[in-house]
């Protein structure tokens, strides 16, 4: 009964903006770090952006600074990932995973760009960036 489940991807045209949620069932995110990815067709997953469990810590992807922001509201057990000024290069398949701070094996850090040593994959939306 424990899930991810990823919302608001869609098809949205270069320069335009979206936001992905996160929401957690079955326990609460309170505890854990939490990260982006992505897999465009054909190619590997990336670390898109992540945040540690307090919130305090977070992390882009060189691609994506200055245009996306990660946020969370444990109040409502969700994450998100807000997305401006889209490219037809972010069209992919985006992923939230959940690792539990307790578990660290690595810096968040690590964990979204190196080892993804996550507990918990969502199971992904859609985010098509076309004219």
């Amino acid at each position: 009964q424990l899930q991810l489940v990823e919302s608001g991807g869609g098809l949205v045209q270069p320069g335009g903006s979206l936001r992905l949620s996160c929401a957690a069932s079955g326990f609460t995110l309170d505890y854990y770090d939490i990260g982006w990815f992505r897999q465009a067709p054909g190619k590997g997953r990336e670390g898109v952006s992540c945040i540690s469990d307090s919130g305090g810590d977070t992390y882009y992807a060189d691609s994506v600074k200055g245009r996306f922001s990660i946020s969370r509201d444990n109040g409502k057990n969700t994450v998100y990932l807000q997305m401006n000024s889209l490219k037809p290069e972010d069209t992919a398949v985006y992923y939230c995973a959940a690792r539990n701070a307790l578990g660290r094996l690595s810096p968040v850090q690590s964990m979204c760009f190196g080892y993804y040593d996550m507990d918990y994959w969502g199971k992904g939306t859609l985010v098509t960036v076309s004219s």
